[in-house]
């Protein structure tokens, strides 16, 4: 099991976030975006804007996710 917060996946908050593997932590990202967006919440927004100027660029995109992926790879079994 692995630890990642919101703000290392690219959100706005200390959330953490445990899972084996990184696209179940990338799933729980998500989730917790969502919920954030529905509680409009003014620092995930700012959050999620950013992160949609990445997506116009797909190979930005590419390059940063998988950048995330290596970063949990090198994470320490908690």
């Amino acid at each position: 099991m692995k630890i990642m917060n919101c703000k290392q996946l690219g959100g706005a908050c200390d959330k953490e976030f445990h899972a084996n593997s990184f696209d179940e932590i990338a799933e729980m990202s998500k989730q917790h975006g969502m919920e954030m967006f529905q509680k409009n919440d003014e620092a995930h927004l700012d959050a999620m804007n950013k992160m949609q100027q990445l997506m116009q660029k797909p190979e930005a995109m590419t390059e940063w996710f998988e950048g995330k992926r290596k970063e949990f790879e090198a994470l320490p079994e908690s």
